[in-house]
């Protein structure tokens, strides 16, 4: 066999490089892989252990929230419950105190509507203006 200047060359631009086969063995695996799992996925013992998974978790995950709960209580901080309580109270606080200051602000217009005292002064026994009371009331 006698060779040819350039023919190994040729022999090399044949033969598949490294990067090759290795895309090739990548790729075969890949496929082989993926035909695994569609059947693991097509079976019904795989939805049934999954549902069960799932049901594990969130039991967990509740487990663990009310453990932080208890913690939380036990430790004497306010808790979720404890600060949605509060803001409900804060606003029915608010509520009522929108109320008392209508009803207080209807008082000083009735005061204001009543005719003061025969000499028109205010220093017999009547009442201030409403100015009066507001800037003091501050």
């Amino acid at each position: 066999m006698s060779s040819t200047p350039g023919s190994e060359v040729n022999v090399a631009e044949d033969r598949p490089s490294p990067a090759d086969d290795v895309q090739r063995l990548y790729n075969e695996a890949e496929s082989t892989f993926a035909k695994a799992m569609e059947d693991l996925v097509a079976r019904d013992s795989f939805a049934s252990l999954l549902v069960r998974v799932t049901e594990n978790v969130m039991g967990m995950a509740q487990i663990t929230n009310g453990a932080i709960d208890l913690l939380i209580r036990n430790a004497r901080l306010a808790g979720r419950a404890d600060i949605v309580k509060l803001a409900r109270q804060i606003g029915r606080t608010e509520d009522k105190l929108e109320m008392v200051l209508q009803e207080v602000e209807a008082l000083h217009a009735r005061l204001d509507a009543l005719p003061s005292g025969p000499t028109g002064s205010n220093g017999g026994g009547a009442p201030a203006s409403s100015a009066d009371r507001r800037t003091t009331s501050a």
